[in-house]
């Protein structure tokens, strides 16, 4: 019989779950994660410790940012009260606050350290050496990077005001009359003209993901009103 012969061969498939006696087909067989779910589980504890660690990091940076401003602001109150540049914002500092700058359209200031070097522009904008001070005759050159302080040069406009005042209480107000993009080593930028000027340095482009590069953006600002 064809039927027969069918029944006869087939047999039901050995249940793979079956009990062994040992336990049910629920029960762990004692090995654990196999290699790759080892390796999903380690990379998985990685990532957690990193993003730990990153916000931890990210927390000290900004706590560490916000005590070295308010630090920054009870020099400059103090050099303005004594009307020279000599309080530093802590005691192994090489820089002090020598100008704050206010950005009209844009509701923002910020305090000038003295010195344009890398360990000083970590904190805030520089003044450059050997051009005149903020809110003195001449041409007076601060820098700061372009993804912190000076990064509100990029919605810098022709017209707009910046008003500066410096240790001894005056303030001027300067226009902005020109924003140019300049070689790094062009230098003519920070001359002296006989006119007086507030030139504000950057790096640029402002969306660069690499930093430094080959080009300065430069804001021109020519005085409007003498310090009083």
């Amino acid at each position: 019989m064809i039927a027969g012969d069918i029944g006869s061969r087939v047999r039901p498939a050995p249940d793979r779950y079956a009990s062994t006696g040992s336990g049910s087909a629920d029960e762990d067989d004692g090995r654990g994660l196999d290699l790759p779910d080892r390796l999903l589980a380690l990379a998985a504890l990685l990532l957690l410790a990193a993003g730990a660690w990153f916000l931890g990091d990210a927390a000290w940076m900004k706590g560490k940012a916000v005590l070295a401003q308010a630090l920054i602001q009870r020099a400059w109150a103090a050099n303005v009260d004594g009307g020279t540049p000599r309080e530093g914002p802590w005691s192994w500092a090489d820089t002090t606050p020598v100008g704050r700058l206010e950005f009209v359209r844009q509701r923002r200031s910020m305090i000038v350290l003295a010195g344009d070097a890398g360990r000083v522009l970590a904190f805030g904008p520089g003044h450059r050496s050997g051009s005149a001070l903020p809110g003195k005759a001449g041409n007076s050159v601060i820098s700061a990077h372009r993804d912190t302080h000076f990064a509100i040069l990029e919605d810098a406009r022709i017209g707009d005001l910046v008003r500066v005042e410096n240790v001894e209480g005056h303030t001027a107000t300067y226009r902005i009359d020109a924003l140019d993009v300049v070689d790094e080593h062009d230098l003519s930028v920070t001359e002296q003209r006989g006119i007086d000027q507030l030139t504000l340095v950057t790096c640029w482009p402002f969306n660069a993901l690499a930093p430094g590069g080959p080009w300065r953006y430069i804001v021109t600002a020519s005085r409007q009103q003498y310090a009083h």
